[in-house]
């Protein structure tokens, strides 16, 4: 088996240079097109009935969705927009149903880091810090635990790809604003696909928008390590090969056309990861992917419902094609959560029609309000039940063969041997 030494990274180099296309720094984002509270692009399931799960076969890929902010009534209001009342979103079509408790290690509500440290990491710390402790020690994330075994990694996400959540599965950071060392370690770590916003945190602080202080750019150290990189849906899609650092936006993403949708991004991705040959920090395809819908947190903090429908929407397209990914596949395990609910959501009657529910928000912050989990796929039955958020990765970890999780980063014997 080849490793990834030196020789390997410039060979990878040239390969990326000769026949992946390579675009200049200048490179102009496209203005936002379209309506905000559009959600004709919806399409929801014809078939409204439980899928059967997959009950045998080894597991392979594991896919973790996050709905950022996205409680049971989110999805609730999602549904009577986007189906109608007596129907089902494609997540709630999985067979596997939990609740999953979301308090940090410091306080009963919590944040992005603190939840994305313990859905990556398997242990409670600090709102505001991620992937380590309320101590400060760094404990392996779930993806570099499987990265450890050989298998492939992705992240995904509709806000800057440094942000809270998915630097929770690739970064070590006493705060989580500190998005300059979260992408430098992001790199690093060598994820094989990353999908998301915040161009600027990977740029020097004067050359185009970039406001890193240190003055490096990652982007050309990206391609150094022999990734592709794309600015656009056009881009991404000339993409063949990974690995490839995709960056739509200079901060989020705006979610409109032209920049790819969430949907578009995680089936890139899945392509990407799954394909057979080539070896490109991993032997073979196996890998681990988290997708963010990062939005609906936003759309919740300002107590916009027209958005908190078009994220959760936008989110659950992107959940109809990992699970159609899965039902062919018959060896992913698909995981759909969130990290905790935004806007003290409440369902209440419409006095002018009766027959629908009106929102009413009731905090512009987050809540302490246990969250969904639907589950698909082998080993998708350990995760039915009421269950704290921590547990997630540590059950992922039991059920892919990972020896200790959590584990304390500078911990060698993460993974088992293949």
């Amino acid at each position: 088996m080849k490793t990834f030494a030196a020789f390997c990274f410039g060979v990878c180099f040239i390969s990326f240079t000769v026949c992946s296309p390579v675009w200049a720094e200048t490179f102009v984002y496209p203005k936002a097109q379209g309506d905000s509270t559009d959600i004709s692009f919806y399409e929801g399931p014809a078939d409204c009935r439980t899928l059967d799960n997959i009950e045998t076969g080894a597991i392979e890929k594991v896919i973790l969705c996050i709905g950022d902010g996205m409680g049971f009534n989110e999805v609730g209001l999602a549904r009577q927009a986007g189906v109608g009342l007596k129907k089902k979103l494609w997540m709630e079509r999985l067979p596997v149903t939990g609740i999953v408790r979301t308090f940090s290690g410091n306080n009963a509500v919590t944040d992005s880091a603190a939840a994305g440290t313990a859905l990556a990491c398997g242990i409670k710390t600090s709102n505001g810090t991620i992937g380590m402790n309320k101590d400060g020690v760094a404990y392996h994330s779930i993806l570099e635990a499987l990265a450890l075994k050989g298998w492939r990694t992705g992240l995904v996400a509709t806000s800057t790809i440094s942000h809270a959540t998915p630097a929770s599965f690739g970064s070590h950071v006493a705060s989580r604003g500190s998005e300059a060392d979260i992408a430098w370690q992001l790199l690093e770590n060598r994820i094989g696909v990353m999908f998301g916003g915040g161009r600027k945190h990977w740029l020097p602080d004067g050359l185009n928008g970039g406001v890193r202080k240190d003055k490096q750019n990652l982007i050309e150290r990206a391609r150094g390590y022999g990734y592709a990189v794309a600015y656009s849906k056009e881009q991404m899609d000339q993409v063949t090969d990974g690995p490839v650092l995709g960056l739509f936006a200079d901060d989020g993403l705006t979610t409109l056309k032209p920049e790819p949708m969430l949907s578009e991004m995680a089936a890139k991705a899945i392509s990407l990861l799954n394909q057979p040959g080539g070896e490109w920090f991993a032997p073979r395809p196996r890998f681990f992917m988290m997708v963010e819908g990062s939005q609906i947190d936003w759309a919740g903090h300002d107590n916009d419902t027209d958005n908190n429908i078009r994220q959760t929407l936008l989110f659950d397209m992107a959940i109809k094609e990992v699970v159609e990914f899965a039902m062919k596949d018959r060896h992913t395990l698909v995981i759909v959560t969130a990290d905790h609910e935004t806007g003290g959501l409440q369902l209440r009657a419409s006095s002018t029609q009766p027959t629908r529910f009106k929102a009413d928000w009731h905090s512009k912050g987050h809540s302490g309000a246990d969250v969904p989990l639907y589950a698909f796929g082998p080993g998708a039955r350990a995760f039915a039940g009421v269950q704290d958020n921590t547990q997630i990765p540590q059950k992922i970890a039991a059920l892919t063969g990972v020896n200790v999780f959590p584990a304390v980063k500078e911990t060698e014997a993460v993974a088992s041997k293949n």
